[in-house]
């Protein structure tokens, strides 16, 4: 994988942090700890406040379930919230996607995915559930509120990344945990999410929370590229093994690149990749810059999350950008599953306008 365009080595040098197992990186994590110890400290102390009621959570107007991690991004968690989604609906239920819209791709994400399913964008989350519930919402699905305490869900699902497991757990800055592991003891269900890690990768993890919270069912899920679309108002699709044995030219601005590169290397397709931070917000420069870079022979692929961005600036003269978006799909545990949207789906309120 060949890392061309801008701030990289930002990225590069974070990663090597978190996930490197070299002298200088762990030379590294030892001069953080004492901030790892702080965050760990005040993090701890929430919950402390939270799990004995001295901190309250709100009421919501209608019920809300979360979707979340304890990580720092790339578990997956956009394409699951809004599967979720899509299959409350397909439940009888009203959904909504209620998030506080950090980085300008998620939201656009969760329209592209469920162009019928109301997306509020929010930072105040209560005020989020409440502008979905006048809209006609009847449940709603949090994206990214595992850590946001402050509204009562009625359930709370959270991811573990397979992919960027490590035995050894660092919160925050010396690693990108944003609790301690232990954390999944107040989880309704664990979701363990992989992309390209193995099957013994996999069983590590929930031998892990097997042990760590026993009384928490878990599920696993594959996150597995589908076919190819053409961003923007280009119309067409095309099976992802129409590029096997091709060299393709990616943009990418997500949290787990390496996880992409190797999905496309299991189809047989190598990628050239131009890696940014998460969330990168492209301007119209940037992308015409990029764009130029191209042969006209050359196939372009990106995600979803960077083709929602891309598109609006990208030259009509340049290659076609592609992106592939990720498909959910349940290896273990998917009666579980089932059952808890069955009874998200059961819990709507019966105040609802559109409940019934």
């Amino acid at each position: 994988m060949s890392r061309n365009g801008g701030p990289v080595s930002e990225r590069g040098f974070v990663e090597r942090l978190w996930y490197g197992d070299d002298a200088v990186a762990s030379a590294a994590r030892m001069v953080l700890m004492p901030a790892e110890r702080i965050f760990g400290g005040v993090v701890g102390a929430r919950d402390i406040l939270y799990d004995a009621g001295w901190l309250p959570a709100r009421d919501t107007v209608v019920p809300a379930v979360s979707v979340g991690n304890l990580t720092v991004g790339g578990t997956g968690k956009t394409p699951i919230a809004a599967w979720i989604a899509r299959g409350l609906k397909a439940r009888g239920a009203h959904p909504a996607v209620v998030l506080r819209g950090y980085g300008q791709d998620e939201p656009l994400v969760h329209q592209t995915l469920n162009p019928a399913i109301p997306v509020i964008v929010n930072p105040d989350r209560a005020a989020g559930i409440a502008d979905a519930a006048r809209g006609g919402a009847d449940l709603v699905v949090l994206d990214d509120a595992f850590q946001h305490r402050r509204v009562q869900r009625v359930a709370d699902l959270v991811l573990i990344s397979a992919d960027q497991w490590t035995p050894a757990i660092h919160l925050l800055p010396a690693g990108p945990w944003r609790e301690p592991l232990r954390a999944v003891r107040r989880a309704t269900l664990i979701i363990v999410t992989r992309k390209a890690a193995s099957d013994r990768v996999v069983e590590a993890v929930h031998e892990r929370l097997a042990r760590v919270a026993p009384g928490v069912p878990r599920v696993s899920v594959r996150l597995d590229p589908g076919e190819l679309t053409k961003a923007g108002d280009q119309p067409g699709t095309t099976p992802i093994d129409s590029f096997r044995g091709k060299t393709v030219r990616s943009i990418l601005s997500i949290a787990d690149p390496a996880s992409f590169v190797h999905q496309m290397e299991a189809r047989g397709i190598r990628v050239s990749a131009s890696i940014f931070p998460d969330h990168y917000a492209f301007t119209a420069d940037e992308v015409s810059k990029l764009a130029r870079g191209f042969d006209p022979s050359d196939v372009v692929v990106c995600t979803l999350k960077d083709a929602v961005k891309l598109a609006p600036y990208w030259p009509r003269l340049a290659p076609p950008l592609w992106y592939v978006s990720q498909q959910v799909m349940v290896e273990r545990g998917v009666g579980g599953l089932e059952r808890v949207l069955d009874d998200l789906a059961v819990s709507r309120s019966s105040n609802s306008p559109t409940a019934g």
